[in-house]
């Protein structure tokens, strides 16, 4: 077995990547949590569907249908 040095430059690199990791998770958290938070506010899972912006008939309500 060779005995390997880790050279200062290996260092830095994962303190970076380090840095760069926890930001990453950070970001997924705060899409995540303002994902949770926009469907509770929903409620129904019917009104979460009319955001796509895209007339879809099996949400439209049909004549002498109630809801």
């Amino acid at each position: 077995m060779a005995i390997r040095v880790e050279h200062e430059v290996h260092q830095r690199r994962k303190g970076r990547n380090f840095g760069v990791g926890i930001l990453l998770a950070s970001f997924i958290g705060l899409i995540f949590a303002l994902t949770v938070v926009k469907v509770i506010q929903l409620g129904d899972a019917r009104q979460f569907e009319n955001f796509d912006h895209v007339a879809r008939p099996a949400i439209i309500p049909q004549e002498g249908e109630t809801e």
